[in-house]
């Protein structure tokens, strides 16, 4: 008798594609989720993340179908799906996708997966579940619209459901990517460092199914887990200020970007030529002022209180790029100098860490007066400017 082979397996093996399924202790859902999948493809790999229960026993009834890669110890769910996916591209995989295995997916959106996959190569698909199904706990609802917004502070990109674990990942152009967290949070830091990589994200609607509470096994500990996934997005949100967000600026700067940006910030006529120039001042100050590492951050909150053109004041604030550094370092001990008395005898030759540390106080008051001169310098170098440009537009018309 002639056995038929899994109904996906040509598609999966078109797109060097496996389903990966990390798991610990669920031994009562495993067994399913595992011959679902089987239905679909054999290309399977299942991680067991130290599991005490009888997972070893019910992986060893299919040791011949799928690849089992066990941890002798419990190390988290992110470290599983790590070694997951360097197990997978040893194989020669280029994507995998991720099922929990506590039978909330249903293998059956494998294939539109696979079908998404053809039309946006290269992406990292995250299925999206439907938060309003039957028996979804509130604490999921509510984790992950906190997720959602911090995704989107961090990135700039707005996805319905950044928790979903069921995914696609396109692990051959995130093997360069450097990850230091082990459990649930490695999920965001995933999706988080893959868009900062360029690799686009993109969801798409999945069915869910949560067991009644009383039958539900979550191994998500409320206090801990949640206490590192805020840490974790504190450390992104720092990060995405002080160097992704520069860096993407910089990056789209071409000269129809240029032109474009200064048309739509500096010559709209829905902010006065006042507005545009405390905005330049503002982001100068703060691209200045000796607050390393909360300049952008700072500079884009003040922005929002004082609502001023943030586009503008991200901008300025980026005087402080890091090539424009040292010259800022000793333009604020100079400035230093001639306020206290003080001689640093620093200069771009023998500018160190150790030398600024002897000097800070002399550092602190110059940099402190040289954001405030500069500011009010460029702000209004920027309004005489626009006000003349504006005067010889009128003129013209």
């Amino acid at each position: 008798m002639t056995v038929k082979p899994p109904l996906l397996n040509e598609k999966f093996e078109h797109a060097k594609c496996a389903v990966l399924i990390p798991t610990y202790n669920n031994e009562r859902t495993l067994k399913k989720v595992i011959e679902d999948s089987l239905l679909y493809t054999n290309h399977i790999l299942v991680v067991n993340d130290g599991a005490n229960d009888g997972t070893a026993k019910i992986l060893s009834h299919y040791a011949e179908q799928i690849t089992i890669i066990t941890h002798p110890q419990n190390l988290g769910k992110g470290l599983a799906l790590r070694n997951g996916f360097n197990k997978a591209l040893e194989m020669g995989y280029h994507y995998v996708i991720t099922i929990d295995s506590d039978g909330q997916h249903f293998p059956e959106d494998f294939e539109h997966f696979l079908d998404k996959l053809v039309h946006h190569p290269d992406s990292l698909i995250i299925g999206a579940r439907n938060m309003n199904s039957e028996n979804v706990p509130g604490g999921s609802s509510f984790g992950n619209k906190f997720s959602n917004f911090w995704y989107r502070v961090e990135t700039g990109i707005t996805l319905p459901d950044t928790q979903s674990g069921y995914r696609l990942y396109p692990i051959h152009k995130m093997r360069k990517i450097t990850y230091f967290t082990s459990r649930f949070e490695f999920e965001i830091e995933a999706i988080v460092k893959a868009a900062w990589k360029g690799i686009p994200i993109i969801s798409m609607p999945v069915k869910i199914f949560y067991a009644p509470a009383a039958e539900r096994i979550s191994h998500f500990r409320k206090n801990k887990d949640f206490a590192r996934i805020s840490l974790l997005n504190a450390y992104l949100v720092i990060l995405a200020f002080c160097w992704y967000t520069p860096m993407r600026f910089f990056k789209g700067l071409t000269p129809k970007n240029i032109k474009s940006f200064i048309v739509k910030h500096f010559f709209s006529e829905q902010e006065t030529i006042l507005h545009k120039s405390s905005s330049v001042a503002l982001g100068i100050f703060f691209g200045i002022v000796p607050i390393w590492g909360y300049q952008l951050i700072s500079a884009i909150a003040a922005a929002y209180l004082l609502k001023l053109n943030r586009a503008i004041v991200i901008l300025s604030a980026n005087i402080s790029f890091p090539p424009f550094i040292p010259f800022i370092l000793i333009a604020s001990l100079q400035m230093g100098e001639l306020v206290t008395g003080d001689e640093a005898h620093i200069t771009l030759s023998n500018i160190s860490l150790e030398n600024m540390k002897t000097n800070l106080f002399t550092y602190l008051v110059g940099a402190t007066v040289l954001a405030v001169s500069m500011a009010l310098f460029m702000g209004l170098f920027t309004f005489l400017t626009l006000t003349l440009l504006s005067k010889r537009n009128k003129s013209v018309s």
